[in-house]
This record gives structure tokens, sequence and C-alpha cells, in this order.
């Protein structure tokens, strides 16, 4: 597996990221760590978690793994944001709740520090300048290496990145949104910008809960035992926001390139995603230890420039300015060197 640089940083992740929300909730404890040792072996060192993974589970999971292996190589990353614990102050980016969230998940994990904090969503509550001042202070003392968020808009992003330049803080390195074939809109202004900043993109979901591995060829609306969308909270809502047109646009033609290929339709999606220029590393989920290898075989092959166009046009999105396309041509209208 190849390494690639976790933005502009020196420190070097691999292209593949290994998400674990499964773990604790649909993999137990043995089943989780066959699925880190198997993401090491096949030359993984990236690890994503949350602190409201399986209620904080996931991070325990890891934390025993972790006691016996090689934690310096290890790129360790987890988020902080949602609800932890009943009362007032266990949810949000205050500086009360971030200090108290990263000294809970460095029980749990085990470890003396963590090398990516990502915030996981923005906060209308809690001033910008309260949360990345805590951050900041969270890396000049150790806890936490670098600093990240998800699920950001790009103004977001860009205001949080201009007031830790303002500031002299750390700035955040990466930003973890939801990109695949089904979901493009983060390419109309958050790939552009991460691109522009030297932002590392991690994706989650980039199997669309499933959906793209073909899983689901029988319909959404009566997914198999076990899969993602049959054990959400709201597998009616996933329902409809799958089952229609588009969607089945899109299946067709990576079960198209599939059979062209010989690779699964996961695999497919996973390879399509890697050749996009903003990102970074993609994060896997599994539930196995045969799902995760069956991922982890995206890497070392190439789709054709064919293959590429066809599922992208497969999975484009009707836009209007200004992202449609006249608009990148008029903004580059006589400004491409010869």
């Amino acid at each position: 597996m190849k390494l690639r640089k976790l933005g502009r940083t020196g420190a070097l992740v691999s292209e593949l990221c290994l998400g674990t929300m499964t773990f604790g909730w649909q993999a137990d404890e043995p089943a989780s760590h066959r699925m880190l040792d198997r993401f090491v072996e096949a030359g993984g060192n990236f690890l994503d978690s949350s602190n409201v993974y399986s209620s904080g589970r996931s991070e325990e999971i890891i934390g025993t793994w972790l006691a016996h292996n090689d934690r310096p190589n290890l790129v360790v990353a987890t988020k902080a944001r949602f609800r932890t614990a009943k009362g007032a102050n266990s949810v949000g980016l205050s500086r009360k709740h971030l200090f108290h969230a990263v000294a809970e998940s460095l029980h749990r994990l085990r470890t003396d520090y963590l090398d990516l904090l990502q915030v996981h969503a923005w906060d209308p509550l809690t001033p910008l300048e309260e949360t990345f001042g805590a951050l900041h202070s969270l890396v000049e003392d150790g806890s936490i290496r670098y600093v990240g968020v998800s699920n950001f808009r790009a103004w977001q992003l860009e205001k949080a990145l201009q007031l830790c330049r303002s500031r002299g803080w750390h700035e955040p390195v990466s930003l973890q949104p939801q990109y695949s074939l089904y979901a493009r809109a983060t390419e109309f202004e958050l790939l552009p910008m991460c691109l522009a900043e030297g932002i590392a993109v991690l994706p989650w979901s980039p199997l669309a809960s499933g959906v793209l591995s073909g899983k689901y060829r029988a319909g959404v609306r009566s997914p198999p035992a076990g899969s993602r969308i049959a054990d959400a909270e709201d597998p009616e809502f996933y329902a409809g926001r799958f089952d229609n047109e588009r969607t089945s646009r899109i299946v067709r033609e990576v079960e198209r390139v599939a059979q062209e290929t010989g690779r699964p339709m996961s695999q497919v999606a996973l390879n399509w995603l890697l050749h996009q220029p903003a990102v970074t590393a993609p994060i896997l989920g599994a539930r196995t230890v045969e799902q995760l290898t069956e991922n982890l075989g995206a890497v070392g092959w190439s789709l054709s420039p064919a293959q590429l166009e066809g599922l992208s046009r497969a999975s484009e999105l009707e836009v209007t300015y200004p992202y449609d396309r006249r608009a990148e041509e008029q903004q580059r209208r006589d400004r491409e060197l010869e």
C-alpha cells in the first residue's frame, strides 16, 4: 500500500484508512482485532475512530490492540463533538467539552497522544476562537499532534484556517467529508479549496453505505440482514436516499466496469475515488475480515481513462451556475498557458 502525506505535514499515512465505526457494533472485539491485524499486514497504518462510535467501545477495542502493536508507526485519528453523556456540557466544541473528550479518548485508546483529533461537525453555539484556541492548546501540551475537521462546509473550513493563521495557532490539516461516486457535491467547493490550501481529504462512506458494492441489488427498501442500512436507526431514511434513478444508473455503470475489469464492484468504486486529485485516503468500513480484504484490493491497479470517464459521467450531478461547465470555462478563458 502506498503512503501519502497528511496534507502539508510531514506525517505519512497509508492510501487507505481503516474506519472503526463497526467495532463494538457489527464486529466484536476478536473480529475487530483480526481486521486491525489484516489492515496492518496489507501495509496500512492509518486508523480512524470517534468517541461516539459504539458509545466509546470502538476506541476501547483499538486501545486493547494498540497495547500490543507498533504505536509509534501508526497514525491514530479520532473525533469529538457529539453527545457522550447526559448533561449540558457533554456535547459541542467548547473548551470544557474538548478537554474532557480528549482525556477520555486517550484513556480508552491506552495512548499518551492522538495523532489526529478531528472536530466531528460544526458547532453553531461555540465561538470559533474558543474551539481552535483549545485545539491549539492541546497540540502545545502534547495531547494531540494534528488538528482536523469533519463535515465542515467550505466557508466554515476557510474561516477556521484564516482564524488560525491570524492568531498563529495550529491550523487544520485535514477534512473528513462524505465523498463517493454517489456523493459528488463535495466537488463544488470543498475539494477545490482543499487542493488550494493543501488540506488532506479523508472521504467517509466511500461505498455509499454499501450501495456501490452491489449489496442491494434487490432494492434498498429490503436490505439484507446485517447490512449497514438494515442496522441503521432509520433504514427508511437511507432507502429514500438511494432508491432513485440516478443511484441505479451509477450502480449499473460500476457493475459494467466490474465485469470489464474482473474486479468486485467495491474495488471499482474505491479505485475511482483514489484517482480523484484531492483525495488522500478513503476511509474503509468493514464488518468482517473477508469484507475488509476485498476492499483492500482497491489498490495496486488502475482503472483506464475510459472507465474513469464512464463512471464520472454516470454519476455526475445536474448543476447550475456557478458550478456548471460554462462557468468553469469562463474562469479559464484566455488564462491557459500554451
